[in-house]
């Protein structure tokens, strides 16, 4: 069963006096230990989908559920809570406060949901992403790959139902890219979680469970392996 549903999910936004349709009809579920990869050129509604998934921005048309829950019927609070608890974010520029070591990035999120064991799960989520044994290192002192390992680690710190990552490779070179891909599949399988990436790579993409061929906001391919 899926664990995030797109039901005919239409997106328009209002530009230079007319309407921009970003995503047409898109229709799509990502089910628990599931990895798919988005693609397209750039404008296709890669990042589109990848907000509305997140609860970050809602439906024109259709419907986007989470676990169970419509987002476009929930009021703010559910909405905060829903990303807070549910939805794990992964960026492309990594998104860490340099000014922390690894195990207190990890460790903030948790801390602001109120969780009394917040360190202890830092530091279990560092092993998850075999960091551990930096720690205690900042964040500015680890290299691209460490610190994308560190961006995942945080998302997935309280454990939850969806993983969302934006071209989390786009900084990173060749190999080091490749590495946190199969890290990213590897604890999506391991912790059952449904994960959507966004990205412009094909070798990324052809790590991913199923592919989504995005072109002018439609899915026009979908390849599952």
């Amino acid at each position: 069963m899926a664990i995030l549903e797109l039901k005919c999910v239409v997106k328009e936004y209002q530009g230079d006096g007319q309407k921009i349709r970003a995503l047409d009809g898109v229709t799509l579920g990502v089910e628990a230990g599931e990895f798919v990869a988005i693609v397209g050129r750039s404008g296709c509604g890669k990042s589109t989908m990848l907000n509305l998934a997140g609860a970050m921005d809602f439906p024109t048309g259709g419907e986007v559920i989470l676990d169970g829950t419509r987002t476009s019927r929930s009021n703010d609070g559910e909405l905060t809570r829903l990303r807070r608890e549910k939805i794990g974010f992964v960026f492309q520029s990594f998104q860490l406060l340099h000014t922390l070591t690894a195990v207190e990035n990890v460790e903030l999120p948790l801390l602001l949901s109120g969780r009394q064991d917040a360190r202890e799960a830092a530091r279990e989520r560092l092993e998850w992403v075999e960091l551990a044994g930096l720690e205690n290192r900042l964040a500015h002192q680890l290299s691209g790959g460490e610190m994308q390992r560190v961006a995942i680690a945080r998302a997935l710190a309280h454990s939850p139902k969806v993983l969302l990552a934006d071209e989390p490779t786009g900084n990173l070179d060749n190999a080091t890219g490749a590495t946190i891909l199969e890290l990213v599949r590897r604890l999506t399988r391991e912790q059952k979680t449904a994960t959507l990436m966004a990205t412009h790579s094909a070798e990324a993409a052809a790590l991913a469970d199923v592919v989504v061929k995005l072109r002018d906001g439609r899915i026009v391919e979908i390849l599952r392996r």
